[in-house]
């Protein structure tokens, strides 16, 4: 994943990956045929990572604003745990899924929709301020993306480093308050 992240996908040889793990290329290519198919692992791992993540805060109890702060909490802990992750995630989203052979709006869009509908129904219900769900929804997934595939910038803009414990809390804090301060 790192050497994904740091140098995407042309720019990563099984070498490369081979070298970062401690192990020779034939070695790798004895458990994943092909440098397409140690991508498409990695990447569907952590995939359903987030999507379980997800699913486990949706479950949870509660509803209105406390339901969407534990999705917002979900999404923060996993990019917070897999920051590289991020950077694939963005640079596949910008390919438009060629690496992995899908699109990945389709893989997203069941969960998009949901809570798209989810947060509808609790405005319609009074118990959030009525907003363009979707935008917000969009909203939601920039504040948290961007802020882990720009940490190098952001990095500089705060000369500190973005990805310590204490800075993601920070912006996470932040992100939840404004999205609370938006929806109640």
């Amino acid at each position: 994943m790192a050497c994904f992240a740091e140098r995407g996908y042309d720019g990563t040889s099984l070498n490369d990956i081979a070298a970062g793990v401690g192990i020779r290329r034939p070695s790798l290519l004895h458990h994943f045929a092909s440098k397409e198919v140690l991508y498409g692992n990695v990447f569907e791992r952590i995939l359903s990572d987030w999507l379980e993540r997800v699913s486990e805060a949706v479950e949870m109890d509660g509803t209105g604003w406390d339901k969407v702060e534990l999705v917002l909490r979900a999404g923060f802990a996993l990019f917070e745990d897999h920051p590289d992750y991020v950077r694939m995630m963005r640079r596949e989203a910008l390919d438009g899924g060629v690496r992995l052979g899908i699109d990945l709006a389709s893989v997203l869009k069941p969960l998009f929709e949901a809570a798209a509908e989810y947060l509808d129904e609790m405005m319609s219900a009074g118990k959030l301020r009525r907003h363009d769900s979707r935008h917000l929804l969009i909203m939601g997934y920039g504040a948290i993306l961007s802020y882990f595939s720009d940490a190098p910038f952001i990095t500089d803009l705060l000369e500190d480093d973005a990805l310590t414990s204490e800075r993601i809390r920070v912006h996470r804090e932040a992100v939840v308050t404004f999205f609370r301060s938006a929806l109640t």
